[in-house]
């Protein structure tokens, strides 16, 4: 019956919200829905999401959608999802109730725990895992809550309890109810697929499967609370939605077929399938991605080698990935911290007032630095401030160095493969900003390719839902739906861009390590 469907619904489930989309066969959006969620800061460096307001945040945005653009649920092939990476929820299975809240990745309190694996298992995890130990992924988490939530570890090792990244947690909601999922023991289908297993640190990416050495020294975590690990497009269906979503949807049931984290869904929906394609997306933080192909490159320039994609039970397609933590928030804290501005979108036109910074430097390290310099105790650095600085000078300061640590990662990427990059697709919110599109290009010397659709991460998704059910037969389908907006090329001169960017790995060395200079400032 594909033939006679003709959308895929996406849950798009962020950092700092959730989106529901509906896209058409021929890639476009036909609406969405979107609602923000609640920040929690229990304490400095702690990030924390209430799971059951995401949920309840996803059935709305399903039902808004729906009214929004009156589609006929029944013509709806499959859903798919994508969602905010390693960020873990432990929770009940028998009643759907977290045990704790879920702990988010930029979340830093698992810091002393991952210096224990980096002095006795860097190695090891390196090798099994692709990753760079850190608190920014599943494993330490799990680790945490295991150790502090009382009476779980013993709970855990019952059985009473499992585990999701936020994929899982969506999935086994949308699922609940309907006994024809993959894992019907569980109350709904509690799966993930190999794209968001490879973010806990505890997935062994050559073996596609949880690693048991590792779930031992990574706090003795229970193998049987861990999600059946599956294809991001998987022909088997990881469930039907249960009686809960199939009543928004007019009683009718649809397939949940595909899964990927965000990043490698913004991947896969700019239509990067051809080993050295490279995207940037600008969202809360950035994510650069290139695809590697079939067979996974250890980084010898401290970039993530992970799992890109899967369309096949036991094969998957690898990416380089550089992670930075923080670049749309800075603009986010100018804005409801300092007050520099009153709207995101003031900056720009602030930041193009100024022929420069004045000398201004601004390192964005609020919860450490990602890659290539995954140092969790660097902290935020604004240098270079005279008498004459101004507002101007500090907003343009902020949209340079998105550009400059995106530099940063391109060109660990560039070393580790031999890849000359030919270009960037860009995509997320900050995209639109043309001021930082062309300074990326300029310091970067590389061409930015900006899509006519943003929406890159639910396409990601869609696709990868759509292609299990047949709505789209081959990725060449696919590709031929990707729409080109604009290009910005480089303009500034070599000596220029290289003198700017030596003075911003001077201030990141002044940034490094500061958290451990004075831990009691941040709970640590």
């Amino acid at each position: 019956m594909a033939h006679e469907k003709e959308f895929i619904l996406v849950i798009d489930q962020g950092t700092t919200g959730t989106r529901a989309v509906l896209i058409s066969r021929n890639g476009s959006i036909m609406g969405y829905a979107y609602h923000e969620h609640t920040q929690i800061y229990p304490r400095p460096a702690w990030v924390e999401h209430n799971p059951l307001e995401i949920w309840e945040k996803t059935k709305l945005v399903i039902k808004e959608v729906l009214e929004y653009t009156r589609v006929d649920p029944r013509k709806i092939a499959a859903i798919g999802v994508t969602n905010q990476r390693e960020t873990t929820v432990i929770w009940d299975p028998r009643n759907g109730q977290p045990v704790y809240n879920a702990i988010v990745w930029q979340d830093r309190r698992t810091s002393s725990m991952v210096d224990y694996l980096k002095q006795n298992y860097l190695g090891v995890i390196q090798e099994r895992t692709g990753l760079v130990p850190d608190a920014y992924f599943s494993g330490s988490k799990i680790w945490w809550l295991l150790d502090n939530v009382p009476g779980l570890r013993d709970r855990a090792r019952k059985g009473e309890v499992v585990f999701g990244t936020i994929d899982t947690w969506l999935i086994w909601n949308l699922t609940r109810g309907n006994k024809d999922v993959l894992t019907p023991e569980r109350g709904g289908a509690h799966v993930t697929d190999y794209s968001n297993a490879s973010r806990t640190m505890i997935f062994n990416i050559h073996r596609l499967d949880w690693d048991d050495e590792l779930l031992e020294i990574e706090g003795k975590i229970p193998r049987d609370i861990l999600p059946l690990p599956r294809p991001s497009s998987d022909r088997r269906i990881y469930g039907y939605t249960g009686p809960e979503v199939s009543q928004l949807l007019g009683g009718v049931s649809i397939p949940v077929c595909g899964d990927a984290g965000d990043q490698q869904a913004a991947l896969f929906g700019q239509v990067g399938f051809d080993v050295g394609e490279v995207k940037s997306t600008y969202g809360t933080g950035n994510f650069i991605l290139m695809n590697i192909g079939d067979t996974p490159v250890r980084s010898k320039a401290n970039l993530l080698t992970t799992i890109y994609y899967s369309i096949e039970e036991g094969k998957a397609k690898y990416a380089l990935e550089g992670s930075i933590f923080i670049t749309g928030a800075a603009v986010q804290w100018l804005r409801d911290g300092l007050k520099i501005i009153e709207v995101s979108d003031e900056i720009e036109p602030l930041a193009a007032s100024a022929n420069d910074t004045g000398g201004v430097y601004f390192v964005p390290a609020f919860t450490g630095l990602g890659a290539p310099y995954w140092d969790q105790y660097a902290r935020g650095l604004i240098i270079g401030i005279t008498r004459g600085t101004e507002r101007k000078h500090i907003a343009r300061a902020v949209l340079e160095a998105i550009a400059y640590l995106n530099r940063d990662v391109l060109e660990a990427m560039m070393s580790d493969t031999g890849i000359r990059i030919p270009r960037i697709k860009v995509d997320g919110g900050a995209a639109r900003n043309n001021f930082l599109m062309q300074f990326q290009a300029d310091i970067t010397g590389i061409e930015v390719w900006r899509p006519v659709i943003f929406e890159t991460t639910s396409l990601g998704a869609g696709y990868l839902a759509g292609l299990a059910v047949g709505l789209w037969k081959s990725l060449d389908e696919i590709a031929r739906n990707w729409k080109l907006d604009r290009v910005f090329k480089p303009r500034m001169d070599l000596e220029t861009r290289e003198r700017l960017y030596r003075g911003w790995r001077a201030a990141v060395q002044r940034a490094l390590g500061w958290a451990k200079e004075v831990p009691w400032a941040y709970g640590l």
